[in-house]
C-alpha cells in the first residue's frame, strides 16, 4: 500500500547502532539520527547493524543476500522499498577491503539492493579506502556511481573517491561532530584510553611494544604529579576486540589508586571524557569524542585512518604507533599532555561542528517533495 503524502519520512542508518558495546559505532549511529533530525526532524529511523539485522537482509554470507535478491523469501526489497533514505554508514572505515573482501561485498550489496528496491542511498561522512585489490576497487567504483551523495571525513577520502571516478560531494568532519557536548562529568587530570585490539597480538602494530609505551607513559605522567585514569572505549561483549578486560588488568597490575573507568555507554563516556583535562587514546572515536566536547585529544594512531581525519579539523597533534620509536614516545606524550591546548580543542570542536551544516544545507536541497514537505511542517511551513 502506498504511504499517504504526509506521512514521515522513514530513514534506515546502514552499519551503526546506538547500543553498540563499540562506543565509535554508537557514536555514527547517534551522530547520524542528530545530523539528519535537523533536515527531517519529524523522520522515524531504523539502525542496522552487525548484531543488530533486520530479519528482512539475511547478510550472513553474500551468497545468502544473493538468493534472497532472486527468491525473496525474506522480503528484503520490500522492506528496503519502504525508506525514504537509506544512510551508509559503512561503520566509518569498512569502505574498504582491509577488512576483507566478505566484508566489503556484503555492505556493498546491501547498498545495491537498496538502490534496485528505489530508495535514495547516500554515502554517509567516512572513509573512502584504502582498496587493495581489484574486485574491492570495482565494488568500490560501482558504490559510489550508485549513490545519490557521497560525503568523504576527510581530504585523503575525497582523493581516494575521485581517483574511482566519482567525486566526493563534500569534505566534512566525522559524524561525532553532530552530537551536543554533554554536561561535563567527575573531573579528572587525564585519561589514558587503552586498546584491547593493540594490547594482543594483531595486524597493526608489535603489541608488546605498544604494551611498553602505555605502561612507560603512565609511570612517566605519575613521576610528573599527573593523576591518570584508564578508560575503556569500546565496553565488554563476546567479541575478545575489546578495551575492558585491558584496562581492568593493567589497573590491578599497576595497583597504587590507578582507576579503572567503565563507562554504562555512549552518553557516559562523553560525560567523563568532558570532564577530563586531557584525553590519550588509541581507539579513534575516543580522541574523537574529545575534540567534538573541547578536551585535548593526544592520538596514538595505529592506522592511515587517523591523521587526515584529525587534521580536517585543524588537529596537528599525535603520534603513529607504526613509525614513532616506542623507546622514545612515552617522554614524547607526557609532554605533549604538559602542552595541551583546550582552546585549540574548542577550536577543532567549532570547525567540526561547521563542516556538517554543510550537509544539512544540501540534503534540504536535493531532498524529494515527500521528505522536504515533512520538514517544512515541522516548522510551521513557509
Amino acid at each position: 500500500m502506498t504511504e499517504p503524502m504526509d506521512a514521515s519520512p522513514r530513514i534506515l542508518v546502514l552499519w551503526a547502532e546506538e547500543t553498540s558495546p563499540n562506543l565509535g559505532v554508537a557514536v555514527l549511529a547517534r551522530g547520524s539520527r542528530d545530523l539528519l533530525r535537523r533536515v527531517h526532524p519529524e523522520a522515524e529511523f531504523v539502525f542496522a547493524n552487525y548484531g543488530a539485522r533486520p530479519p528482512q537482509i539475511p547478510w550472513g554470507r553474500p551468497r545468502s543476500l544473493l538468493r534472497e535478491r532472486v527468491q525473496s523469501r525474506f522480503g528484503m526489497q520490500e522492506f528496503l522499498r519502504g525508506f525514504d533514505l537509506v544512510w551508509d554508514t559503512r561503520s566509518g572505515d569498512s569502505f574498504a577491503d582491509i577488512y576483507g573482501i566478505d566484508r566489503h561485498l556484503t555492505m556493498s550489496l546491501v547498498h545495491e539492493f537498496a538502490v534496485q528496491a528505489g530508495a535514495r542511498v547516500v554515502m554517509a561522512p567516512q572513509t573512502v579506502g584504502p582498496f587493495g585489490t581489484r574486485r574491492g576497487r570495482a565494488l568500490g567504483r560501482r558504490t559510489l556511481h550508485r549513490s545519490a551523495h557521497v560525503f568523504a571525513r576527510d581530504p585523503l577520502s575525497a582523493r581516494a573517491a575521485e581517483e574511482l571516478g566519482r567525486a566526493a560531494d563534500l569534505i566534512t568532519a566525522d559524524l561525532v561532530f553532530a552530537i551536543d557536548p554533554p554536561a561535563p562529568g567527575p573531573e579528572r587530570d587525564i585519561l589514558l584510553n587503552v586498546s584491547g585490539l593493540l594490547w594482543h597480538e594483531n595486524p597493526h602494530v608489535d603489541h608488546r611494544a605498544y604494551q611498553r609505551v602505555v605502561r612507560g607513559t603512565i609511570d612517566q605522567l605519575r613521576a610528573k604529579g599527573r593523576e591518570v585514569a584508564l578508560l575503556a572505549h569500546v565496553l565488554d561483549s563476546p567479541n575478545p576486540d575489546n578495551d575492558v578486560p585491558v584496562v581492568r588488568a593493567l589497573a590491578a597490575e599497576v595497583g597504587d589508586g590507578l582507576e579503572a573507568v567503565v563507562p554504562t555507554g555512549l552518553d557516559d563516556v562523553r560525560a567523563t571524557i568532558a570532564g577530563a583535562k586531557v584525553l590519550i587514546g588509541s581507539r579513534m572515536h575516543a580522541c574523537l569524542n574529545a575534540l567534538s566536547v573541547g578536551v585535548p585529544a593526544i592520538p596514538l594512531a595505529y592506522s592511515r585512518k587517523f591523521a587526515p581525519l584529525l587534521q580536517s579539523v585543524g588537529w596537528e597533534v599525535g603520534f603513529d604507533l607504526r613509525t614513532d620509536d616506542p623507546q622514545r614516545l612515552p617522554d614524547d606524550i607526557a609532554a605533549a599532555v604538559d602542552s595541551a591546548d583546550p582552546i585549540a580543542a574548542r577550536a577543532a570542536a567549532a570547525r567540526g561542528r561547521e563542516s556538517l551544516d554543510a550537509i544539512v544545507h544540501l540534503l534540504r536541497e536535493t531532498s524529494p517533495d515527500r521528505m522536504q514537505g515533512s520538514s517544512v511542517r515541522s516548522t510551521g511551513g513557509r
